[in-house]
């Protein structure tokens, strides 16, 4: 399975980092998890392209993990692709239709298709997931997506949220965890974590890299010191992810 992070940014990106967008792929199946601003260019720098993104997993609907969603629509109909389907937490089927309220004229330009997930086991553009709740300021599920050859681990993609037990427990085991980590300490924030929370919910657990994503201006400088204050809780292998990243899971 590889995994790229197209969009490591926030509701305030910068020059190199678009908004969150992360593309997973295995053999000839392709899924678009989450889709900010931004994302849509960096998909058209890679093989896969847009043309090769049928299928979009959503972890919330706010604006930084949705606003290249009607774009990417448009330019799968301008490429002469038929399909689309959004996938999501509950409301998706709502934050479409009002989409194509303010849009009309793409409305029926492709095969449309939406569908409401929980905090469940379910497949998706051939991939088996595994959902949960995230503690954040709207309805979130983070993603485990299983591997399924020999050697190959599980990806868990945390959308955007406090650090959690619930999460960390979630992500035991997994070969790559991708976790929001927006700010440094000393930021007054509750829906994101800083660093040393985060390391104190992942301490002792086994997972074989963590990533921090979703970084707002903020973080830019402080990478070793927000590196420093997770490795007081937490001994695993922490690193930060950028646009562009790929890995082979």
């Amino acid at each position: 399975m590889r995994l790229t992070f197209l969009g490591t940014g926030t509701a305030m990106p910068l020059p190199d980092r678009v908004q969150a967008g992360l593309l997973l792929e295995r053999d000839d199946r392709r899924l678009l998890v989450d889709c900010g601003s931004g994302v849509l260019h960096r998909l058209a720098g890679t093989d896969v392209g847009y043309e090769g993104v049928s299928t979009v997993l959503l972890t919330h609907h706010h604006l930084d993990h949705v606003a290249d969603l009607l774009p990417l629509l448009k330019a799968r109909w301008l490429a002469g692709e038929e399909h689309l389907e959004v996938v999501g937490p509950g409301g998706t089927k709502s934050l479409i239709d009002g989409l194509l309220d303010v849009h009309e004229y793409l409305d029926g330009r492709v095969d449309l298709s939406v569908r409401e997930v929980g905090p469940t086991e379910f497949s998706v553009a051939g991939f088996d997931v595994s959902a949960t709740e995230m503690q954040h300021s709207m309805d979130c599920l983070a993603y485990r997506f299983a591997g399924v050859t020999e050697g190959e681990g599980d990806i868990v993609f945390s959308g955007d949220g406090q650090a959690s037990a619930s999460l960390a427990n979630f992500a035991d085991g997994a070969a790559v965890l991708a976790h929001d980590c927006s700010f440094p300490d000393g930021v007054d924030v509750e829906t994101h974590p800083s660093p040393s929370e985060l390391g104190a919910v992942l301490a002792g657990r086994d997972i074989g890299r963590v990533y921090l994503t979703h970084l707002y201006p903020p973080t830019e400088g402080r990478h070793k010191e927000m590196l420093d204050s997770i490795s007081e809780h937490y001994d695993g292998d922490v690193r930060f992810a950028r646009d562009g990243l790929r890995l082979e899971v």
